[in-house]
């Protein structure tokens, strides 16, 4: 590619970024264009791109003002959930630590608001013919912070790693049964390819940013990371206290648009309300999510603005398909029949959140078939099924989950709304780290529980949560469901390229699950980040927080 070309890509890139920042505000007519591209100028970009920018889209107009705002500098400070354990690119699989990874790593393509993949740490991907190998470019002129460079191998070493089940990687939810150990493949120095285990339509969703794992860390990576925090992005480490915070500064070497804040600071937070304080007290400038429930004081308050997002993020209500009572599918039936979603929804989300069917086909999934009736609340027919499967008087069942966002809250609703049929729930509670465990059956309270709720974050397609949760070998099976029906319908969905076939495929899979009904997805809530109102440049990401760009104004 020409030196010009690759100029205008980027420039094209960037701008994609702008736009989908402020596309909210455009689509909703609060902004005309002029306001759009001047809102634009808060993310700091330096004078050379913007000289490139103009000279791709001929916006010679605006980039002064742009440049103006280009130094920004100063610091950032957020809150966020403390990492629930040590903060490694390879086991990690709770929300705090993963928002560590992504402040000083990379991944080789973004999947941004619009669920549409965006090249980053790869220029270009393409498939062969039947869609089992799938060849990337990897950009070059890109140096880890410690000054070497990185290269396919790199790239390869990474995800290899992750897919290698001794490992036990947090990333094996999305390449189990599809990226093998040994698959991934050096060409040469920009190419990497990968040979699948079977076809899969989506993968390059597997290795970008849905993947929260798949940063791209040195092939000699030793399992230090906490020490270094190695990378390729914007920000290197300055300081990291494991429960109590960590420091990050600009990368004065960085291959892209440098950071325009001098420094971001993270301060952790054991739990939701303690972190809104810290916004509402000036301590903080971000807190990196809120639940409507907890976040009402910042969510009604004109002083902050809410940086928000429709997604696939839920929490899984999993019931034992392999032990009483829930062995019998009636009884898990009865159990999603007490649940009125719409009062649930506005009830813990104040109407910020889509209801879910009982699938992952959440609404914002382009496959997910929106014909499937909506299952509704419906005692009589619940006390019905209870009574057919034995129970008629009800039973006694402990429901194990953890302390995260609405989750107790929502919990508490499950409790009260099987009492209609005479179902006891005992609730029990932890703290992340006790309900994760080492997170491998046997060794967890959250895959070894008979009832649970299991938090989930945004993917731009469905596969992990087809596969991980739902699959007979998935390896985030809590529900334990097997059912062969169901994995030859998700082999089907893998392979389809089209989405004409997805969305077929999907409707049959959506009305399987809501006859088995080994888990209840009850919604799939919009991803809040509060910030205060001069907080500008902040992309609306959910469970990724991207501050290389963001600024105080």
């Amino acid at each position: 590619m020409k030196k010009d070309d690759k100029a205008i890509d980027a420039a094209r890139y960037r701008l994609n970024e702008i736009e989908n920042d402020l596309v909210g505000e455009l689509a909703a007519g609060r902004i005309g264009r002029r306001e759009f591209l001047r809102h634009g100028a808060v993310l700091g970009l330096s004078v050379p791109f913007l000289s490139s920018l103009a000279g791709a889209f001929g916006l010679t107009a605006v980039a002064p003002r742009m440049a103006r705002a280009a130094a920004a500098g100063g610091l950032i400070r957020v809150a966020c959930t403390v990492p629930a354990g040590a903060v490694d690119p390879v086991t990690v699989d709770d929300n705090g630590g993963l928002l560590m990874l992504h402040q000083t790593g990379e991944f080789l393509s973004i999947s941004g608001p619009d669920l549409v993949l965006r090249p980053h740490l790869a220029e270009s991907w393409k498939p062969n013919g039947d869609g089992t190998v799938w060849t990337f470019k990897i950009r070059q002129g890109v140096k880890f912070q410690n000054g070497k460079t990185m290269t396919a191998e790199d790239v390869a070493a990474s995800i290899d790693r992750l897919a290698d089940p001794k490992n036990s990687s947090n990333a094996l939810s999305a390449f189990k049964g599809v990226l093998s150990k040994g698959g991934a493949k050096k060409v040469d120095d920009d190419t990497v390819e990968f040979h699948l285990d079977t076809a899969n339509g989506n993968f390059p969703y597997l290795v970008s940013s849905d993947n929260y794992n798949a940063i791209i860390i040195p092939a000699d990576y030793a399992g230090d990371f906490e020490k270094t925090f190695i990378g390729t992005g914007p920000f290197k480490l300055d300081k990291y206290t494991p429960k109590v915070g960590a420091s990050f500064v600009r990368n004065p070497d960085y291959w892209g648009p440098k950071a325009v804040p001098d420094r971001t600071e993270w301060s952790f937070y054991q739990n939701m309300q303690a972190m809104v304080l810290a916004l509402q007290g000036n301590q903080v400038d971000i807190v990196s999510q809120v639940s409507a429930v907890g976040g009402e004081a910042l969510l009604n308050d004109p002083s902050f603005q809410i940086i928000s997002e429709k997604t696939s993020s839920h929490q899984q209500v999993h019931m034992r398909c392999d032990m009483a009572p829930f062995d019998d599918k009636r009884v898990r039936q009865a159990v999603a029949l007490c649940l009125d979603r719409k009062q649930m929804v506005q009830g813990l989300f104040s109407g910020r959140s889509d209801i879910g069917n009982d699938s992952p086909f959440a609404p914002v999934f382009p496959s997910t078939d929106k014909s499937v009736p909506q299952r509704e609340k419906d005692i009589a027919k619940a006390k019905q099924l209870l009574a057919d499967a034995g129970h008629a008087n009800g039973f006694t069942v402990k429901l194990t989950t953890e302390q995260y966002l609405e989750i107790p809250d929502y919990a508490v609703i499950i409790q009260n709304a099987v009492k209609a049929i005479g179902i006891t729930i005992e609730l029990n509670v932890e703290a992340q780290d006790a309900y994760y465990g080492k997170a491998v059956f046997g060794s967890s309270d959250w895959l070894d529980s008979v009832m649970g709720i299991t938090d989930y974050g945004h993917r731009g397609v469905p596969n992990v949560f087809l596969n991980a949760p739902l699959k007979s070998d998935g390896t985030w099976n809590s529900a334990h469901f097997k059912n062969k029906d169901y994995d030859a319908l998700v082999a089907q969905y893998i392979v389809a390229s089209d989405l004409g076939t997805q969305r077929a495929v999907a409707k049959k899979i959506q009305e399987l699950l809501l006859d088995e009904t080994p888990v209840i997805f009850g919604y799939f809530y919009h991803y809040l980040t509060p910030a205060k109102k001069n907080v500008t440049g902040v992309p609306p990401v959910a469970n990724r927080l991207f501050l290389s760009q963001a600024a105080l104004t």
